[in-house]
C-alpha cells in the first residue's frame, strides 16, 4: 500500500485492527423529497471485489423521477446511498487481477443501491477505467452520454438523414451531441425551457422548437419537406411526448425511446402507428446486459476529442449540498442541465 494511500486512509477513521475503514458519512431519504446525513459501516471488499472511494457523483433525471418524488410511508426511510447512480472515484483496495489500488473509474451500482455514500465495493463487471489525466467530474458525464450511446447504436444510420429529439435535459443533449457527430442532415430539438434550447446549439442542434410558442407539427413539416423525421428520439418521459413521437415521424421511420414515463401504462393513438407504420425501439444500456460497454466507448471517444460531454456540467457542488442539488434538478432552477457533486466537500 502507498504511503499516499496510507496518508489518505488514517485520515478517514481506517481501522487496523480490521484491516478496514470503520464508517463512512452517507446519505438517504428518509421522507418525500427529504435527505438526511448519516455515518454508516463501509463496505467490505469479497473476492473478486474492489473497493472505491467515491468522489464525484452526479444527480440524473430518473433519480428525481422514481427515487425522489413521493413514496408510500412505508418504504421510508429508503436505503442508504439511493437513488444516485452516476458516480466516479478511485480504487482504494483491490481484491482482482484486473485492477488494482489507485486506478480512477466510473461504477455502476447494483440495482437497488445509491452512490450518496464516501465507499462502495464492485466487481469488474460495473466498471469503467478511467484516464489517470483530467477532472473526474468531468470524465463522470461519459456515464449518462455513454448510455445515449447505446441508443444511438440501435438506430439506423442516421447519416444525411432528419433527426427530432423530444426534451433537451442532459439525455436529449447527448442525443444532439451524437446524432450531429453522426452526421444527421438536421437535428431538430424540442424542448419547453429555452435555456435548454440554447445549450443545444453547443450540443449540434440544428433546428430549435419551444413548442410553448410555436406549432411543433408545423415547424417540423417544414425542416423536413412535409414527411417527418426519419428518427425521433422520445427523451423527455411524458405521455404527450411519446405520442408525438408516432404523429410526427415520417411513414416506415424510426421512434428510439429512452424517456422513462412515469406511469406504469401509457395510452398510444392507435390511428398514428396504423398510419405511420413506425419501427419503435425501446432503449436502455443499464438492462441490455452489458452495462459498461458504450460507457467505456463514450471514455474512448472523448478521449480523443470526438465529443464533449462534461459541457452538460452547468453545477458544482459539496456533498454537503445534495438537497440543494436535488431540489434543483427537480424543480428545474437556476437554469441546471447537470449537477456534480464533490464527496470530500
Amino acid at each position: 500500500m502507498s504511503s499516499g494511500l496510507l496518508r489518505r486512509l488514517a485520515a478517514e477513521k481506517f481501522d487496523y485492527s480490521t484491516g478496514g475503514i470503520a464508517s463512512m458519512k452517507a446519505a438517504r431519504l428518509v421522507g418525500p423529497k427529504l435527505f438526511e446525513f448519516l455515518e454508516t459501516e463501509t463496505p467490505v471488499a469479497n473476492d473478486g471485489q474492489v473497493l472505491i472511494k467515491l468522489e464525484r457523483v452526479s444527480v440524473c433525471g430518473s433519480d428525481c423521477r422514481h427515487g425522489f418524488n413521493i413514496h408510500p410511508e412505508e418504504e421510508y426511510p429508503m436505503d442508504v446511498g439511493r437513488p444516485c447512480h452516476e458516480l466516479a472515484g478511485t480504487i482504494v483496495e483491490s481484491r482482482t487481477d484486473e485492477y488494482h489500488e489507485g486506478q480512477r473509474v466510473i461504477a455502476i451500482p447494483e440495482r437497488g443501491k445509491g452512490g450518496l455514500v464516501e465507499y462502495m465495493t464492485s466487481d469488474p463487471s460495473r466498471m469503467i477505467l478511467l484516464p489517470d489525466e483530467g477532472p473526474l467530474d468531468e470524465w463522470v458525464m461519459c456515464q449518462p452520454s455513454g448510455t445515449v450511446l447505446y441508443s444511438c447504436q440501435q438506430m439506423p444510420n442516421v447519416l444525411g438523414k432528419n433527426v427530432a429529439i423530444m426534451g433537451q435535459g442532459s439525455i436529449g443533449l447527448s442525443f444532439a451531441m451524437i446524432t450531429s457527430r453522426m452526421g444527421a442532415a438536421s437535428v431538430t430539438v424540442v424542448d419547453p425551457l429555452d435555456y435548454r434550447l440554447e445549450k443545444s446549439k453547443q450540443f449540434g442542434s440544428t433546428h430549435r422548437i419551444n413548442p410553448d410558442k410555436e406549432r411543433v407539427d408545423d415547424a417540423i413539416s417544414e425542416i423536413t419537406g412535409g414527411v417527418g423525421p426519419d428518427v425521433i428520439v422520445e427523451a423527455a418521459g411524458y405521455p404527450d411526448t411519446f405520442n408525438d413521437c408516432f404523429r410526427l415521424v415520417r411513414q416506415f421511420g424510426t421512434i428510439i425511446v429512452f424517456g422513462i414515463q412515469a406511469d406504469e401504462f401509457v395510452s398510444i393513438e392507435h390511428s398514428w402507428i396504423m398510419d405511420k407504420q413506425p419501427r419503435m425501439i425501446g432503449t436502455t444500456g443499464a438492462r441490455s446486459g452489458d452495462p459498461t460497454s458504450q460507457i467505456k466507448h463514450m471514455v474512448d471517444l472523448r478521449q480523443r476529442g470526438w465529443c464533449e460531454p462534461a459541457n452538460l456540467i452547468t453545477h458544482r457542488m459539496g456533498f454537503t449540498d445534495v438537497q440543494k442539488a436535488y431540489d434543483m434538478y427537480d424543480q428545474q432552477q437556476e437554469e441546471v442541465i447537470k449537477v456534480v457533486m464533490n464527496i470530500n466537500e
